[in-house]
């Protein structure tokens, strides 16, 4: 498939810029920080015991599980919560739930999407305006991916520079996850981070240009590990 090019740069407002920054911040309180999406499985199990081997695991994430799944999930819900078409939220809520393979992975989305819902009630108490959307989301349930699509639409920021920002978000995690799970330092942490930094424009290019027939859920291996995180012996995470 041949990919588009990013959008043309702009001038994003001050306002958007930071709200986006705040979505992405490891300190929003939706419990991301508890969760390594089956990286500490893998450090246990999988031989991903260095810098390079973490740097190498979390970049295949990004390009094979990120990429054709969750961003391009906030690619299109993003567009969808703007139009107000509840049909294809719902749509792509539910293809959340159901290519979750293991029940760790299925309570992560869950849970950091009922926990930005209640953020997001927070944020919009007395916004008529707002509100409709906040209520209709958590009637899904939500999934982490269309509650933080919803939160992204509200600003002025192009669907390019909220999956930019998603992809962050969840990269500071994941690198902070690799730190509490193995001997590596915060130099070797920024290390990894600026090599993921580097590749989300790709990434998230890649997810803007995905229809919604194209995604997909197919990575057998973080499957097998998380499904095996549930039983190991001594976990620091959630997933």
């Amino acid at each position: 498939m041949m990919m588009r090019e990013p959008p043309a740069p702009a001038v994003l407002p001050a306002a958007s810029l930071l709200q986006l920054i705040w979505l992405a911040s490891p300190a929003l309180p939706v419990g991301g920080f508890s969760y390594s999406e089956g990286l500490e499985s893998a450090i246990e199990s999988a031989g991903v015991g260095s810098e390079a081997a973490v740097a190498a695991w979390l970049l295949d994430q990004l390009h094979i599980t990120q990429a054709r799944g969750d961003l391009a999930v906030v690619a299109q819900a993003v567009g969808a919560w703007r139009q107000g078409d509840m049909a294809h939220v719902k749509s792509l809520n539910d293809w959340v739930l159901h290519t979750r393979e293991t029940s760790e992975l299925r309570l992560q989305t869950e849970q950091m999407g009922r926990s930005l819902a209640d953020w997001l009630r927070n944020q919009y108490q007395g916004d008529a305006a707002r509100m409709p959307a906040v209520q209709a989301l958590a009637a899904l349930p939500p999934t982490y991916p269309v509650a933080f699509a919803l939160a992204a639409s509200g600003t002025e920021a192009s669907v390019y520079d909220v999956l930019l920002a998603f992809a962050f978000g969840w990269a500071e995690n994941m690198v902070q996850a690799a730190l509490k799970s193995m001997a590596l330092g915060q130099s070797a942490g920024q290390r990894i981070l600026a090599k993921l930094a580097q590749a989300i424009p790709e990434a998230a290019t890649y997810a803007l240009a995905l229809p919604d027939g194209e995604r997909q859920a197919f990575s057998p291996m973080l499957a097998i590990l998380s499904a095996r995180h549930e039983t190991q012996y001594s976990r620091l995470f959630r997933s």
